[in-house]
């Protein structure tokens, strides 16, 4: 027996000497309460030492979750497999690497932004319902997840406006993470990856982007692709425009089978005076588009829930 285990023994005996104190003549029941109180409090400050002494002492942490000891070699029974790359961090790279290849700069994207740079710099006028909170998540602090890639023009028009000062034009893509509030579903995810295109210079015009796009999809997809494209609105281009490509034959497509891939246009002229950039000298276009979509096309996969699920079957499949 410890000696932990005997005091705490020796006080449960001490407790039952409360049940006498009945017993003891009247005149002499305080004097032993008090012996008894006393008893009892050196009784329970000894097993508060011991206790305090028991968690002193040094013990070796051990991984529970190690097959082995420390420089012990694995159990021959014990499987070993590496890692690997998440499937949208590949495609992200890919399509960073098709635009440096075409004279892009990339920026790093933000997870957290604020008002001005997700609505007032994007001409989105104050009563426009994508500002309403239901419509976008926010934080207590009132900051908000992006919810596109657009988020970044307005810093990358001030971080870059100097080369249009010397003559040169803007060309930055911005890939990153991005937010909404979906109702998820096999094609439909809160939380998804984009690629943000910004280009300006003096004389740009909408068929250099339609080139341009032509160009990185032909790349992504390694073969010659029909586009086209029809009317859109976003408060931050003007005009507006959907981007479709001809479906791939590798994915299964037929001559004739279109797909949206993405929202471009003429950057808005508001957007640029928010900037500091004056618009009747330089014009620019910009264009936005998800990184998942690509992906699931590559891939062949049918539900976008699969990249956030963790799903290591899943994830083994791209190593």
């Amino acid at each position: 027996m410890t000696e932990l285990e005997k005091l705490k023994q020796e006080l449960k005996k001490l407790n039952t000497g409360y049940a006498k104190i009945h017993e003891i003549p009247a005149e002499k029941r305080g004097e032993f309460g008090r012996e008894l109180n006393a008893k009892k409090m050196a009784i329970l400050e000894q097993i508060r030492k011991a206790e305090e002494a028991a968690f002193d002492v040094d013990v070796e942490a051990i991984d529970v979750t190690a097959p082995c000891g420390v420089n012990e070699p694995l159990p021959e029974f014990y499987p070993v497999s590496n890692g690997s790359r998440h499937p949208l961090m590949t495609e992200l790279d890919r399509v960073a690497k098709i635009y440096q290849m075409m004279g892009f700069d990339v920026m790093e994207s933000r997870q957290l932004d604020d008002e001005f740079h997700m609505f007032d710099s994007l001409n989105f006028a104050k009563e426009h319902p994508a500002r309403d909170g239901y419509d976008t998540f926010r934080t207590e602090e009132g900051l908000i997840p992006p919810a596109h890639t657009s988020t970044m023009q307005h810093r990358v028009l001030k971080a870059y406006k100097n080369r249009l000062e010397q003559g040169k034009e803007i060309a930055v893509v911005v890939p990153g993470r991005v937010y909404r509030n979906e109702d998820v579903d096999a094609t439909h995810e809160h939380t998804f990856y984009q690629c943000e295109g910004v280009y300006v210079s003096k004389d740009c015009k909408l068929s250099d982007m339609l080139g341009i796009l032509r160009e990185f999809f032909e790349k992504y997809y390694e073969q010659k692709l029909n586009i086209r494209t029809q009317p859109g609105y976003f408060p931050f281009t003007e005009p507006s425009l959907e981007f479709m490509i001809e479906k791939p034959k590798a994915l299964g497509g037929k001559k004739g089978d279109f797909l949206e891939m993405l929202g471009c246009g003429m950057i808005h002229p508001n957007v640029l005076k928010m900037a500091g950039i004056d618009p009747e000298v330089y014009h620019g276009f910009a264009w936005g588009g998800g990184i998942d979509r690509l992906a699931m096309l590559r891939y062949g996969l049918k539900d976008v829930r699969y990249f956030e699920s963790g799903n290591l079957n899943f994830l083994k499949e791209f190593k």
